[in-house]
């Protein structure tokens, strides 16, 4: 942890939306200068926490010099953008700026389908989810296709839309692991493919695993967000220890029974 870094992010375990923040802090060569300190949602929030939030249990949160606070993920990577300019991650001209964020504002949706699909307990409602997600990455593709056809990503380097974007791409990792979903091989979505896996190779988005997000959204797949706890179980799959390095895998098969806390690893030892 670097003590001397004067901006703090509050955030939870791997949370895709403070990853957003490592990979422009990873692009600019600047993740020295924000601490990170990650928050357990196992527990209740602290009551100093809830008073830099103001009673808000979302993160992450960047408490500035002075005690100031900012909050959503896009606000503060614009943020870092201006505070950090150099180099640009974000576009500079002003078209090419218009047509990043217009891909950017594509992420809500997509973001929003995906944990509704991993988090649904309904067995008939699991092949509209699927369309659903479906759809969201075809738009996606046709605005690709559209706007960088014959390029690797928008523009021509990893940037401020990828960074937003590989953060979700890696934890619906969760929906091929529990829902069995990836692209099917049609042309339709070619192009938003070769995009996510240029987005999940980059040096500068490996802040976390497949492993880690697939053993600690376990819950998530069973309906329990942000820390709840499951019928019959006494540890959230979030917990800090045991390491989720030393858990077995969980159980592919979300649907025919709920894992105990010993399948999953989480028991503590005497």
């Amino acid at each position: 942890m670097d003590t001397t870094a004067e901006f703090t992010v509050y955030h939870i375990p791997v949370c895709p939306f403070s990853q957003r923040l490592e990979i422009l802090l990873a692009l600019k060569e600047a993740r020295s200068k924000v601490r990170f300190e990650v928050v357990d949602i196992t527990q209740p929030r602290p009551p100093e926490l809830l008073a830099k939030s103001r009673g808000s249990t979302a993160l992450p949160i960047m408490e500035l010099p002075g005690g100031r606070i900012l909050k959503e993920s896009l606000v503060l990577m614009q943020f870092i953008e201006d505070l950090w300019p150099d180099p640009a991650v974000a576009q500079r001209d002003p078209y090419r700026r218009a047509v990043e964020n217009m891909l950017v504002r594509l992420e809500g949706d997509f973001a929003n389908a995906g944990y509704a699909f991993v988090m649904n307990q309904d067995p008939q409602r699991r092949e509209p989810l699927r369309q659903r997600m479906l759809e969201q990455f075809a738009r996606i593709d046709e605005f690709l296709v559209a706007q960088a056809p014959r390029t690797t990503y928008l523009f021509e380097n990893f940037g401020w839309a990828e960074a937003v974007f590989t953060p979700l791409f890696m934890r619906f990792w969760f929906l091929e692991y529990y829902e069995e979903f990836d692209l099917p091989a049609d042309a339709r979505f070619d192009r938003v493919r070769d995009w996510r896996e240029a987005c999940l190779r980059h040096p500068a988005a490996q802040q976390v695993s497949r492993e880690e997000i697939i053993k600690l959204y376990y819950d998530y797949a069973k309906g329990a967000g942000n820390g709840a706890l499951l019928p019959g179980r006494e540890r959230s799959s979030f917990v800090f220890e045991p390491h989720w390095s030393d858990r077995p895998w969980p159980p592919r098969d979300k649907w025919s029974r709920s894992a105990s806390d010993a399948e999953l690893g989480l028991s503590l030892s005497d």
